[in-house]
């Protein structure tokens, strides 16, 4: 929850090539405050079976930056497997991007949501409300 000094970050994926939540992908948030301040990694959590991550860590006051790091390989590793896709393999994984990172901009007493649109061989993000 953001306050009047803090802002707060709450994402979601959704797998486009399904068209369902992602849900298992370990999502690892960090923030910085400055441009050239050092990111400190806060912690993370794992979507859930809405393809949410409820419980990401609070940001520090004084963050100006966030960085929003998904694990997407695995992910895809696990549903190439359970479904035994025909879909072309690249260098030997189930997916082109095996990890995502946004990295975003914020502002003390507002909330950002990330949502993140994900595919084996693309994704999209955008600020949600």
């Amino acid at each position: 929850m953001s306050t009047e000094t803090t802002a707060s970050v709450s994402t979601h994926i959704l797998d486009t090539s399904i068209g369902k939540p992602a849900e298992g992908v370990a999502v690892s948030l960090s923030a910085r405050a400055g441009l050239d301040g050092e990111w400190a990694a806060l912690g993370g959590s794992v979507t859930d079976a809405d393809g949410r991550c409820k419980d990401l860590p609070a940001l520090p006051e004084g963050t100006t930056h966030v960085r929003l790091d998904f694990e997407t390989e695995t992910y895809f590793s696990k549903k190439q497997a359970e479904a035994q896709q025909d879909a072309p393999r690249v260098r030997d994984s189930a997916t082109f991007f095996p990890e995502v990172t946004i990295t975003f901009a914020v502002h003390p007493g507002e909330h950002y949501h990330v949502p993140l649109l994900l595919n084996p061989f693309g994704y999209s993000v955008y600020r949600g409300s």
